[in-house]
């Protein structure tokens, strides 16, 4: 959706209609509470972290913070397993898509494999239920060994050792757990091998031993935990750094989409990819479980607050800045006491107040009001600003916007803010441009950024958002990390969108891991962050996908998709073709579609039988925990009728239709048109009829009704030689929209459709009325 232009300057980086599903956001746990009388403050949960304005916008749902996992503050570390502080960390992630063996497995669902595939939820190794049992990873080589994390199911291990070998048969034993407790086992090791074993002498249950994950760290330098000491924006105009503990630090980051309590399962991961911050949207009390596992594992936290409206429609309710302030002083007293519970955790990075909300108050405001609550708004940022810098004087604090052109009412109202922050997609490179033309004296972050958004490409030939191809994904964060870098002394890094694990339809635009599967943008934000991924097993390459009868698949009926496929490391390949109505019904999921391979990278996909625009997914996954994802639309149509449509322009009429409403007028004629966009709707009451006049008498053969979303329930089929004596041909009282093909066996000039029962509170709505001889 266009926002209002405003007369400020400034590059639009971000629409109002984004793309993940209001599940992401309630599964992440963030809140964006409505403003009331009150003065109602927005509670954002664990994570904070949420899954994004992306998904914050399409949620606009307010309800109560979730508790959150209790933090094991206080627990001592068990034998061999590393404490949460002062430990290192190895960079290099050894195990993963290496093969792996075990003594036993439950079934054909549960090979070793899956143990070592990068897939932290949705797939894991079983044993038989017996002692002992083992499971073992194969390095390829010798190597230094300094860290095994066991991320266990809930049929877990009491006791264990983890061994390590040169062949495969003489065994060393680097540690050994006795009382295990399941979860997660983080061990620090000291070894080297080629082979490492998990050995399980004792059982936790009745069931065998089962893990998730089992991942070997080693092979090169450590990362230590967080460095003490405060962070700064040091230097001077053009030649800005942001320091930790006197330290440069460049801000290599992700948005971060798990929930906090998660963070164990996904940290290593996120480490590995050669990640140092995560930026989150909210905090709070179940954010603890996030900044304990980041500290661990050397990774910093942009701790969010969130301020309404944010920055899509309605995200949240709207706050008039000037005049309530009962809801500003609620937003105060909940932000500093956060501050003041993590402004000494080691995984504290900076604050960041507000999300894209400058731009969004155009969703509330419009004129001289909106001006003035811009200006309102960050004043008010920069209240929070001084109060967090009484509090915390060795963390920054910034604010977030999608709109360049914010950054003059940051200028005006907000000095206390020690930089400014960007959420930017496929405009990131023009960033610099509107920084220097605009003559700031603050250096900025970028908060999110990727390949172009839903809002920013050409729609295709069915008139939906085109969206760009893996390959282009992929390179659209290689270009928004080069140009970020490319602003040196300005720009002091990014947390490139998105971490997150969702699968629906914004999940496969924008996760790195959707359903757990990694991307091709997942390795390029890797070789950004991280310098290579060399030795890698990257996902299969998708080229070249099309449709056939893109705009006219037969509903119920078969159309093809084609496409080239190559895995760049051979290896076999298993497809998957999904199907979203996010266009025709507003259902962002992806449903697994009927569909047989016709080979050479042809497959016959069943059409589903709701008519509209759908997009078609083909999913190529190769076994090693990667998939290359490509979708396409296609439009759904009624399937074609054999004979000529012998209502097709001719004279309609009917009990009543809506002049105006929406796309109204919507006359009977509209009915008989050929349009398959234009509709006759009716008075929202019953009954109601539709009659067309043939002109001569007809041998009719079928009758096809194209319906609106608003649709009969129960209707007749009736024919008349005169218009005036009506007998009926067909009967329903189980009508359920879509398309309605109806054979029938009668000679008459006149037909008409008597609607006696709506399926919906609306009228009759049909776009097309055929009636075929």
């Amino acid at each position: 959706m266009s926002p209002v232009r405003s007369a400020a300057p400034g590059r639009r980086l971000r629409a109002g209609a984004l793309l993940l599903t209001a599940t992401a956001v309630l599964a992440s746990g963030l809140t964006v509470a409505a403003a009331t009388s009150a003065g109602a403050v927005p509670t954002p949960t664990a994570s904070g972290t949420g899954v994004a304005a992306a998904a914050e916008r399409a949620a606009r749902t307010a309800r109560a913070p979730e508790a959150g996992r209790a933090p094991e503050a206080g627990r001592a570390p068990e034998a061999g397993r590393a404490s949460e502080a002062g430990r290192a960390v190895a960079e290099t992630l050894l195990s993963q898509g290496r093969p792996a063996t075990a003594s036993s497995q439950e079934g054909d669902a549960f090979p070793a494999s899956a143990a070592v595939d990068g897939d932290l939820t949705g797939t894991r190794w079983a044993s038989a239920w017996s002692d002992p049992q083992w499971i073992r990873v194969d390095l390829g080589s010798s190597t230094d060994i300094s860290r095994v994390r066991l991320s266990w199911e809930s049929a877990h291990g009491r006791a264990y050792q983890i061994q390590t070998s040169e062949n495969g048969a003489d065994w060393t034993t680097l540690t050994s757990v006795a009382q295990g407790n399941g979860g997660v086992d983080d061990l620090a090791v000291a070894g080297r091998g080629r082979y490492v074993r998990m050995l399980g002498t004792a059982r936790a249950g009745g069931y065998g031993y089962s893990l998730w994950e089992f991942q070997v760290y080693g092979g090169g330098a450590t990362t230590p935990p967080p460095a003490g000491g405060p962070v700064r924006v040091t230097g001077s105009q053009g030649n800005w750094q942001l320091t930790v503990g006197g330290q440069p630090y460049t801000v290599k980051g992700l948005t971060w989409g798990p929930a906090a309590a998660d963070a164990p399962r996904h940290m290593p991961d996120v480490r590995s990819m050669g990640v140092n911050t995560v930026r989150t949207w909210g905090t709070d009390a179940s954010t603890k479980p996030l900044l304990d596992s980041a500290a661990e594992h050397g990774v910093r936290v942009v701790n969010g607050f969130w301020l309404q409206p944010g920055g899509g429609p309605g995200s949240g309710g709207c706050v008039d800045y000037r005049t309530d302030t009962a809801y500003k002083s609620n937003a105060l007293a909940e932000f500093t006491r956060w501050v003041d519970v993590y402004k000494s955790h080691p995984a504290t990075l900076m604050w960041n107040v507000g999300n894209e909300s400058v731009l969004g108050l155009q969703n509330c405001y419009s004129g001289e009001e909106l001006e003035r609550q811009r200006d309102a708004y960050t004043s008010f940022v920069n209240d929070v600003a001084k109060a967090i810098h009484r509090i915390d004087p060795d963390h920054p604090v910034t604010s977030t916007d999608a709109w360049t052109g914010a950054w003059p009412y940051y200028q005006r109202n907000a000095p206390d803010l020690d930089l400014y922050s960007m959420n930017s997609y496929g405009d990131v490179c023009g960033v610099r441009q509107d920084w220097e033309e605009g003559g700031y004296t603050k250096p900025y972050l970028i908060t999110e950024s990727g390949p172009a958004g839903e809002w920013e490409v050409p729609d295709d030939v069915n008139g939906v958002p085109d969206e760009p191809s893996d390959v282009a994904k992929a390179d659209g964060y290689t270009r928004a990390w080069d140009c970020t870098t490319a602003h040196r002394g300005v720009a002091l890094g990014a947390t490139l969108f998105h971490y997150g694990t969702e699968y629906d339809f914004g999940g496969v635009w924008f996760n790195l891991l959707p359903g757990g599967l990694k991307r091709l943008s997942y390795y390029a934000v890797k070789r950004a962050y991280a310098g290579s991924t060399a030795g890698d097993n990257t996902p299969p390459v998708i080229s070249g996908m099309s449709v056939s009868s893109v705009s006219s698949a037969p509903a119920g009926g078969e159309f093809t998709v084609r496409a080239d496929v190559r895995d760049p490391d051979g290896d076999p390949i298993t497809y998957k073709v999904l199907l979203s109505g996010n266009y025709a019904n507003g259902d962002k999921r992806l449903a697994e579609a009927r569909w047989r391979s016709l080979g050479n990278g042809a497959f016959a996909v069943t059409a589903p039988a709701k008519l509209g625009v759908w997009k078609v997914y083909l999913q190529a996954e190769d076994g090693r925990g990667n998939a290359g994802i490509e979708a396409k639309s296609v439009r759904v149509a009624a399937p074609p009728v054999a004979g000529v449509n012998a209502a097709l322009g001719r004279p309609a009429t009917a009990s009543s239709f809506q002049p105006s409403y929406g796309d109204c007028p919507c006359t009977p004629a509209k009915a008989v048109d050929g349009q398959a966009a234009t509709r006759w709707a009716s008075d929202w009451s019953d009954p109601q009829w539709i009659a067309v006049d043939l002109g001569v008498p007809t041998a009719i053969r079928t009758v096809q009704l194209q319906w609106d979303p608003a649709y009969a329930r129960a209707y007749e089929v009736q024919v008349s030689d005169d218009g005036r004596t009506w007998r009926t041909v067909h009967t329903t009282t189980t009508g359920d929209g879509d398309v309605d093909t109806i054979p029938v066996s009668a000679t008459a000039r006149h037909v008409r459709l008597q609607l006696t029962a709506r399926g919906t509170g609306w009228g009759y709505s049909l776009y097309e009325f055929g009636v075929y001889r």
